[in-house]
């Protein structure tokens, strides 16, 4: 800061910068002044536009939100080029993330969500997500973003609800959604089926028992469904097992004797096991698809509870695992366990959230039929109407849309957009109504029932692009021009954000994908609760700084590389913006502390060395120490525009990292200790243009690293020109 002070009669300022950066000193205030005076809002200029992925409204910042930083670098240097770029952020309400949550909530109370009617339990979720959303907003202003707050969309706004229920109507009405019962992933804890995505998958030891089917043996972790079973199948191709193919076979079981017909299907693995295989269609994803090929019945033998059904028998409302033991013993008591290999190692897929194995059961959902949508999708991919750095995931969203099947989008949960399908049960019919009164019309009729399944979340998050937007905007800012996120949500959500877009729109929502980096510890090891090794960002950038945090999260990365977040990284990454600090220090130490040498008069400038030089003297200097200075002034001038050429391509191809590292290594090694060094003399001495030059240069370098590191380069920059100047309103 400067003050002004009364030395001897007279006012002089006197320099008294910071010896160092603090950044608690400055970011809160900094931040302030960009929010009240409108530097979070677009201003003049061709649009840019980028729409924030939606964190869930219940969150909090963790380490991988701080990629997010890619998106605002993107803001603030397409702003530095004089554009008018707008950043959209919003909040996912994250259906079943967030009731999980909410019900652990409810259990601290002693309460589930079975002591409440349905709307209740929806208010009262409701209620509790207003409650704790917006943490993360605020952590974000922490880290400096530069989004429109006022523009913020909530996906269970009233216009987003309309317009999801709107897709959904014309999908149905285009043919292209269907209810069927079909095989999902449930979880009967947490009472949903689950999107893929949300499938964690583990390497385990389970015994696998060798039973006797009638002239067979076949292996199956699995006893307790045998009485679903429909068929037995071998791979076509099996000698062993030619002769059976087409005929029934009568298996002894533990309830009676059943017929099984023997079915050849090339989804046997001859290997496995004895190379006969049980088939329960109800209860294994593949069984269910041999099920339909050769139209085998299906037997539910596990209900929603997790405990076994009817058709079970004296086993009837066990559950699962007490379930398999007993039918496991009791196989053994009668003679039809041949062995068990207990050193079996299988995948099994459990709930992300509450760690349980997940049970393949079938039950009514609603389908988007993919095969024709998806047409359009991977035309556009192919010819780069949407562009993917790094280039490899093109390849990867080309593989995913080939395989894409059709996709299930009803979830059994109160939290989110209730699916707008009505059932009469006399007529046995459905009817899609998205009008509120025509709704409340229908509803007056008892043979009338409202589906009690809500949206898949990736449904409504699917169309973001297509409601973030105010419909005068989309002539100027549709497609918007980037699209930062995960490379794990690749297939999930941008897959279905460019089908959804093009499917209402008949255009791509977005021009490039940039996947971010997955931020990892220390060790390059994914963080997790249960290895211990999660870093809070938050206590990072108290301790060290926002900019120190965002400058770890590019330093040392490749494009699409793994950040190793290190509290060291960080440290030195705090030390480097002091750097940039100290240089501009430096030069506003000695801004025209000795007069021109072309005038030998005395400058203007009011601001003096904290030190008294003394009677000024007017420079006198060798026309050897000119020329060198000349010199060095030029190799400056030659060096830094290079640098600069080379950082406006990284910039334009998304090397992010590549441009951090450029700059970091200009502005400490060459800038700092070479030119700063070679001129130091000659700017204390009182040569101007060598002050003018270095100071120039210094200038443009906090306007080119501005994106990355916001805050110093801000601090710096008024330091220099004064409080209420902003480094925003500059140009590169």
């Amino acid at each position: 800061m400067f003050r002004l002070k009364n030395q001897g009669g007279g006012d002089s300022i006197e320099l008294d910068m910071d010896t160092k950066f603090v950044p608690s000193d400055h970011e809160k205030k900094i931040y302030d002044f960009w929010e009240s005076n409108g530097y979070l809002r677009p201003t003049s200029g061709e649009p840019y536009t980028i729409l924030m992925p939606p964190p869930n409204a219940n969150a909090s910042l963790h380490a991988g939100h701080g990629m997010y930083t890619i998106d605002d670098i993107m803001i603030r240097f397409k702003r530095l080029n004089g554009m008018a770029s707008l950043w959209i952020p919003g909040l996912d309400h994250a259906g079943f993330e967030t009731q999980y949550v909410y019900e652990k909530h409810l259990a601290k109370q002693g309460k589930s969500r079975f002591d409440f009617e349905r709307d209740a339990l929806y208010k009262d979720i409701f209620k509790f997500v207003k409650e704790n959303s917006g943490l993360i907003f605020e952590q974000f202003k922490k880290l400096g973003f530069l989004a429109d707050w006022e523009r913020s969309v909530f996906t269970l706004d009233d216009r987003v609800v309309l317009f999801v229920q709107e897709t959904f109507k014309k999908l149905v009405e285009d043919g292209f959604v269907y209810r069927d019962e079909y095989i999902v992933n449930y979880c009967t804890h947490d009472g949903t089926s689950l999107a893929e995505l949300e499938i964690k998958y583990v390497e385990r030891k389970d015994p696998l028992y060798y039973i006797k089917y009638g002239p067979f043996t076949l292996a199956t972790v699995r006893p307790e469904t045998k009485f679903g079973d429909t068929a037995i199948a071998v791979n076509p191709k099996d000698s062993r097992y030619k002769q059976w193919v087409g005929k029934e076979v009568e298996v002894d079981g533990l309830l009676d004797k059943f017929k099984l017909k023997v079915i050849a299907d090339e989804y046997v693995n001859p290997d496995f096991g004895t190379g006969v295989v049980k088939v329960t269609p109800a209860h294994d994803p593949n069984d269910f698809e041999m099920g339909r090929r050769h139209s085998l019945e299906i037997k539910q033998v596990i209900g929603r509870d997790g405990r076994l059904t009817e058709i079970a028998g004296p086993y009837a409302g066990l559950k699962v695992r007490v379930a398999r033991e007993k039918v496991a013993h009791d196989l053994q008591d009668k003679g039809l366990m041949v062995k068990i290999d207990k050193e079996y190692v299988h995948s099994v897929a459990t709930c992300y959230k509450c760690g349980r194995d997940l049970e393949p059961l079938t039950i009514p959902n609603w389908y988007i039929k993919v095969e024709t949508l998806k047409k359009s999708v991977i035309e556009a991919v192919k010819k780069d109407e949407v562009k993917f750095t790094p280039k490899k995931y093109k390849k990867q969203m080309l593989d995913w849309l080939e395989v894409m099947h059709d996709w299930p989008i009803s979830r059994q949960i109160v939290w989110g957009i209730r699916i707008p399908a009505f059932y009469h049960k006399k007529e046995n019919k459905w009817t899609i109504e998205i009008d509120e009164e025509k709704q409340k019309e229908l509803l007056k009729n008892p043979d009338i029932t409202q589906d009690t399944d809500t949206f898949d979340t990736w449904f409504s998050s699917g169309q973001w692009p297509l409601f973030t937007l105010k419909e005068q905007e989309f002539k100027t800012h549709f497609p918007t021009d980037f699209m930062g996120t995960l490379s794990d949500i690749l297939k999930f959500w941008i897959s279905r954000m460019i089908l959804f877009s093009l499917y209402r729109y008949d255009k791509v929502p977005f021009k490039d994908v940039y996947l971010w980096s997955m931020v990892a510890d220390s060790k390059g090891k994914k963080m997790s609760k249960s290895r211990g090794n999660v870093v809070n960002p938050v206590e990072l950038i108290d301790k060290y700084g926002a900019d120190a945090f965002r400058a770890s999260l590019l330093f040392g990365v490749g494009q699409g590389g793994i950040v190793n977040l290190a509290e060291d990284k960080v440290r030195a990454m705090r030390n480097f913006a002091n750097k940039i600090w100290n240089v501009g220090r430096f030069l506003l130490t000695n801004r025209d502390s000795a007069p021109s040498r072309h005038s030998g008069e005395s400058s203007d400038s009011r601001i003096l060395n904290k030190k008294d030089p003394g009677p000024r003297q007017t420079w006198q200097a060798s026309k050897a120490e000119l020329d060198s200075a000349r010199m060095t002034i030029e190799s400056l001038q030659k060096e830094y525009n290079e640098v600069k050429k080379q950082y406006m391509t990284d910039m334009e191809q998304y090397r992010f990292s590549t441009a951090f590292d450029r700059l970091y290594e200009f502005i400490w090694h060459r800038f700092a200790d070479y030119y700063i060094e070679e001129l130091k003399d000659a700017v204390i001495s009182g040569n101007i243009e060598a002050y003018r030059e270095l100071e120039s240069v210094y200038l443009n370098l906090l306007i080119l690293f501005h994106p990355f590191m916001p805050f110093v380069t801000e601090a710096v920059w008024k330091e220099i020109k004064g409080e209420e100047s902003s480094i925003l309103n500059e140009r590169i």
